[in-house]
């Protein structure tokens, strides 16, 4: 399987390719003195605090969400848009709109932002020469991009990065990516790599499920990997986050990134319970606690009693009912699980996740993969896309166990992770 246009297959020797990572910034806490009391410095703090620099002279657009917020929750527009250190003159919307006013698959449209006045251009779903020609009719020189993101392949806001980067080179314009912390942590990656057949925005290239890097490592990487040709990019790192922090160590707000995604400890499980989105159980959308909660009619507690007994690290699993308010099973009564992750350094979301399925497929003989059809006519297997392949849903209606399953993917993961070193930029 072809991994990489820039051959990252050769998971050894060669030479670091264009936006490769550089040393990070050393630590604020200025060593070792506790996670606990070490301050995050996101990307566009110290873009800010050095008065903007890196952005002088340029007319400036700024892809991001309602998670580009200042430590005090100010978004990054409005504290710019008043500073007469740079100059601010568009903003891109991606799924679920600038200020996240639209739910999943929506956005907000082009419109200008009452609070500011500027001009908001809708980037979701554009790519290539379609989108080059949105920044060119913006007239900026040079976006900026500041999103949350939180660790798996298939949260689109990754893949918006992707798209603006491909652009921003057609269109003959500079990025600069403002970086914030993994909320899954940096400390690996996790689960099978996408294969190209199956690329869509859920999934653009072979990285890992889990792929454990940052915004801005990635913009490396995927200048360095996987653009056809690279685009003039700059980033600005974190001071003061360890690959090994989960978000609460960082001492930021957490601003939900979509509607779904309500607190760090979804992100932690998303990586793996998402894969229920491409099954007909609820993946918990219409409840409290989204991708902790996954059940469907019918399901009852041997569920969670076969799950905890395949001992999968760092999470127990726990007899629930609960009645989604929208989505699928919306106002009935359904049973299943929900996810408590009770050691989280040995929680490993991906191995859950393909346990949960396999477990799900054993007990309850009303399990189906979701079909997704197309308007040409044409169909596939949603779980295939998040997955990357049709291997782990063969894998699993062959009757394979979850070690099985998860061993399917160790050597393309291997090589993966080799070329990933490359491009990280902390500790």
């Amino acid at each position: 399987m072809t991994l990489s246009r820039r051959g990252l297959l050769a998971a050894t020797g060669g030479t670091v390719a264009a936006g490769a990572a550089v040393a990070a910034p050393a630590a604020a806490d200025g060593g070792d003195r506790g996670r606990s009391r070490r301050r995050t410095r996101t990307g566009f703090e110290r873009l800010q605090a050095s008065g903007y620099a890196l952005l002088a002279g340029d007319k400036v657009g700024v892809v991001t969400n309602p998670t580009g917020v200042t430590r005090d929750v100010r978004h990054i527009v409005d504290v710019m848009h008043v500073d007469d250190r740079v100059e601010l003159t568009a903003v891109f919307g991606p799924e679920h709109g600038f200020r996240g006013t639209a739910q999943a698959g929506g956005s907000e449209g082009r419109h200008d932002d009452p609070a500011t006045g500027l001009p908001v251009y809708d980037t979701y779903r554009l790519s290539g020469q379609e989108l080059a020609d949105v920044f060119t009719a913006s007239g900026v020189d040079t976006v900026v991009f500041d999103i949350q993101d939180v660790g798996a392949r298939f949260y689109t806001y990754i893949w918006t990065l992707y798209d603006c980067m491909a652009a921003a080179r057609l269109a003959g314009k500079r990025m600069v990516v403002l970086d914030r912390p993994n909320p899954m942590t940096g400390r690996g990656a996790y689960g099978p790599l996408l294969r190209p057949e199956f690329a869509t925005f859920v999934g653009r290239e072979p990285i890992a499920q889990a792929h454990g890097m940052t915004v801005a490592e990635l913009a490396r990487l995927f200048n360095g990997e996987f653009l056809e040709r690279p685009v003039e990019l700059d980033t600005v790192l974190m001071s003061g986050w360890r690959r090994d922090d989960f978000y609460d160590v960082s001492g930021l707000p957490w601003v939900p990134p979509s509607p779904n995604m309500p607190t760090p400890e979804t992100a932690l499980v998303y990586a793996g319970t998402c894969l229920f989105e491409g099954t007909n159980l609820s993946e918990g959308r219409g409840t409290t606690r989204p991708f902790e909660m996954i059940g469907a009619k019918g399901l009852d507690g041997r569920w969670a009693a076969a799950a905890n007994a395949l001992g999968l690290p760092g999470v127990r699993l726990r007899e629930a009912y609960f009645a989604p308010t929208f989505g699928k099973f919306s106002g009935q009564t359904i049973g299943g699980v929900q996810v408590h992750v009770d050691d989280r350094e040995a929680f490993d979301p991906v191995r859950t996740g393909i346990g949960l399925l396999v477990t799900a497929k054993r007990v309850w003989d009303g399990f189906v993969w979701r079909l997704d059809r197309r308007p040409d006519g044409t169909s596939s297997y949603w779980v295939d896309h998040l997955t990357g392949s049709t291997r782990v849903r063969t894998m699993i209606d062959a009757g394979a166990g979850t070690d099985e399953v998860v061993a399917g993917w160790r050597h393309e993961l291997s090589a993966f992770r080799a070329v990933r070193g490359r491009y990280l930029a902390y500790r």
